[in-house]
């Protein structure tokens, strides 16, 4: 008994000290904690003066709201379904300063221009449209009208706003009437069952044909996530002109392929049997985005080794040799300014204006799309990005606040993030395989402001990127669903089939940006540059020729000569220059590199083309003018035939573009013919489109040689840390520390109850 329990001991001894010897391997195994905080010299470089361009805070919405609702003369409702006979505060944003006064106020120590609010009111009861500005912040507050300034009318239509929340209640209060009608029909043809299976509602655009019409086409979908690819061959058309909902009506209907005129026509067509039906059909949810296998793992993850290399403070980015201010319009959506680079401003504005598509159909409720989505609010859809797929886990997440078409302030957590990103690919190299063998090379690392907007059925995602180069690039990524129609005889035409029974609709994307280069000042040239074959005589046997590519410089000189239309022959190099010259003579510049894969735009002929001339150009180079804010407006979608906003208007006048402050409007985009792998989920690969500010002449060299990032090394020297940090890697090895995961975007999600 004794030997039993001195073994026993012995052994328990052996295990105890082989548990010891486990952990002091595993701890003396860990990695040190990264740090996660930016590094202390770039906090120092942020300035205040970055808050004239910051968007308003919740405070500041909430103090304009207050401010217009005790306006009693204008009677505005505070209610958030508010009816459209109602007047309804529809939208609070930022109203940019004039240029002129932020730059004095920037560069020269001049007064800070007044912080004010654009605020836009539907009039139900006057049955008309308004802005106005309100300001100064933080106060006494007064308002001014400037419809007639910004729009050369006192007053807007009507029919030119946006569908609201409250009109959406409504709509759908007429809807459900409608459904008890055609509740047998409904049940026999698609599953109908009030409550449980319902049909879901997606809306074409324009809302007719001609100014002031209101009739909108509405298809209808299967109630199942991913509604877009569900068509069930179910349209019906509304006329909702009117401030009382009490008159609207349905003045047509489609089903499978045969339209009707009323409600009660289409009933004794189906109970006489004299209709082809659609049978119902149960199916599987085919647009579904849970994954088909159980995630196994994760896959590459990013972190920073010596702390971040950039720092964001109030709506300011400082990284490396670079700066800007940026914000979230509710309209327009991402936009930056006072974009710097090595302490010299390269931009004023850098920003989204416009996402259009144009679709093609036989069915009425996409036959006539057109869909500008400025005017249904691009920022407005900017939700909570997801960690680690929306953007790297470890990256910076910035809130926003908007008012849009709600009677408070709206906060959405974590809508912009900002990383620094390793691109894959060196930003250049060398290896010198013939004399003087060595290794040259940077890795591309560079700093992505993101956010995504998901609307409707499409999600956008937006990035502004700064590389170690000194180039910038505006970039949109498409992805989401297709929107689709039920197959009907004759629409293959219009696209392919790419499930049962539906029809991926061919659409264009147009993605128009507002770029403001400020090379060295406002004072700034258009130049253009190309090659030509130029057939010369060989200088050492003249009686034998060769085409010898050579160089043509040209400089425009008016906004018309400035104009590059899509589908024109245009030159490869577009600069906006100073007179200003690099050390080698040459204009020192920014060149405007567009990549793109665009579809025909819209003939000028369509009486719906105004309403998005901007898309008619590549690029078009216009003198900056304070008035000439956005090439779209709010109004452009439900407005079309007379838009408030006719960018082409902007050229017109064709004035003189030499040594003048200069605006580039920038039109990417590609064409989307939908195929079978659009089904569940279109992916970004190839779907989209931008344009990069490359510099030209600008420096005297490649600033980049200058970046810490550089690696050189030759033989020998392979191991050396002086100039290779890739070298000494595992002395700044370290775990990364990471916050927990949580997302709140369904907070924000609109509701029309």
């Amino acid at each position: 008994m004794n030997s039993l329990l001195k073994y026993l001991l012995i052994l328990l001894g052996l295990i105890s000290v082989i548990i010891n010897i486990v952990l002091i391997c595993l701890n003396s195994n860990r990695l040190p904690k990264c740090m996660s905080q930016p590094q202390e010299s770039l906090k120092a470089r942020h300035s205040d003066k970055s808050l004239v361009f910051a968007d308003l805070t919740a405070e500041e919405y909430k103090s304009v709201r207050d401010y217009m609702w005790a306006q009693k003369d204008l009677k505005i409702s505070h209610s958030l379904l508010a009816k459209p006979s109602e007047n309804y505060l529809f939208l609070i944003d930022l109203s940019l300063p004039k240029k002129a006064d932020v730059l004095h106020y920037l560069d020269h120590g001049g007064k800070k221009p007044a912080r004010e609010a654009s605020v836009v009111v539907f009039y139900g009861e006057r049955g008309y449209l308004k802005e106005y500005v309100v300001g100064p912040l933080p106060g006494p507050l007064q308002h001014r009208d400037v419809t007639r300034e910004k729009y050369n009318t006192a007053e807007l239509a009507f029919t030119a706003r946006t569908v609201t929340i409250g009109e959406y209640a409504q709509l759908f209060i007429l809807l459900n009437g409608v459904f008890q009608k055609l509740e047998k029909p409904l049940r026999e043809s698609f599953g109908y069952i009030p409550k449980q299976k319902e049909l879901l509602p997606f809306e074409g655009m324009p809302r007719g044909i001609k100014d002031g019409d209101r009739k909108t086409w509405i298809s209808f979908f299967r109630d199942y996530s991913g509604m877009y690819i569900h068509p069930v061959g179910f349209e019906i058309l509304i006329n909702h002109e009117s401030t009382n909902s009490s008159n609207w009506t349905v003045d047509r209907l489609l089903y499978n392929g045969q339209y009707y005129n009323s409600i009660d026509d289409f009933l004794a067509r189906y109970s006489a049997g004299t209709l082809k039906k659609i049978v119902f059909k149960d199916i599987t949810n085919y647009a579904s985005l849970k994954p088909k296998n159980k995630p196994s793992g994760l896959g590459p993850q990013q972190h920073y080794l010596q702390g971040k290399r950039y720092s964001v403070k109030n709506n300011q980015v400082v990284y490396l040799n670079w700066s800007f201010a940026f914000g979230l319009s509710s309209l327009t959506g991402m936009r930056v300014f006072d974009i710097r680079f090595k302490d010299e401003r390269i931009a004023y504005e850098l920003s989204v204006q416009e996402a259009m598509s144009v679709y093609g159909s036989i069915t009425p409720g996409m036959m006539l799309t057109k869909f500008l989505d400025s005017s249904i609010g691009i920022g407005r859809f900017a939700h909570e990005l997801v960690r680690g797929i929306d953007c790297p886990y470890a990256a910076t997440y910035v809130d926003t606040h908007r008012y849009i078409d709600t009677n408070i302030a709206q906060r959405f957590r974590n809508s912009i993030c900002v990383f620094e990103h390793d691109i894959g690919r060196p930003l250049r190299r060398h290896f010198s395989d013939f004399f003087h063998n060595g290794y040259g090379g940077m890795a591309n690392s560079a700093l992505v402001f993101r956010t995504i907007t998901a609307i409707g059925n499409y999600d956008y995602i937006w990035d502004f990127i700064f590389y170690q180069s000194g180039s910038v690039e505006a970039r949109v990524h498409a992805t989401g669903y297709i929107t689709s129609s039920f197959k009907d005889e004759g629409n293959l035409q219009y696209g392919h089939q790419v499930a049962e029974n539906v029809l991926g609709n061919i659409h264009t994307h147009f993605i128009n940006f507002k770029v403001d280069l400020d090379i060295l000042g406002v004072k700034n040239i258009f130049q253009t540059k190309d090659m030509v074959y130029k057939e010369v005589p060989l200088p050492w046997m003249p009686t034998e020729k060769a085409s010898i590519p050579q160089l043509v410089e040209q400089q425009i000189k008016t906004e018309k000569e400035a104009a590059m239309l899509h589908g024109a022959k245009t030159p490869r190099y577009l600069h906006i220059a100073s007179n200003q010259t690099n050390r080698w003579g040459h204009n020192r510049s920014y060149r405007l590199q567009v990549v793109s894969f665009a579809g025909d735009h819209l003939p000028e002929s369509e009486s719906t083309e105004k309403s998005m001339s901007w898309a008619r150009y590549k690029v078009a180079i216009t003198k900056h003018k304070d008035n000439e804010q956005t090439s779209s407006s709010l109004y452009s979608q439900n407005y079309m035939w007379s838009p408030y906003v006719d960018f082409s208007k902007y050229i017109e006048d064709n004035e003189r573009i030499v040594d003048e402050d200069l605006v580039a409007w920038v039109t990417a985009g590609f064409l989307h013919i939908p195929h079978a792998e659009d089904i569940p989920n279109t992916v970004t690969v190839g779907n989209g489109g931008g344009v990069i500010l490359r510099p030209h002449n600008y420096f005297d060299e490649d600033p980049s040689i200058h970046s810490p990032d550089g690696v050189y090394f030759g033989p020998g020297s392979e191991s050396d840390c002086e100039y290779n940090k890739m070298a000494c890697l595992e002395k700044d090895q370290c775990s990364s520390t990471l916050e927990p995961f949580t997302y709140h975007g369904f907070e924000g999600v609109m509701k029309f109850e």
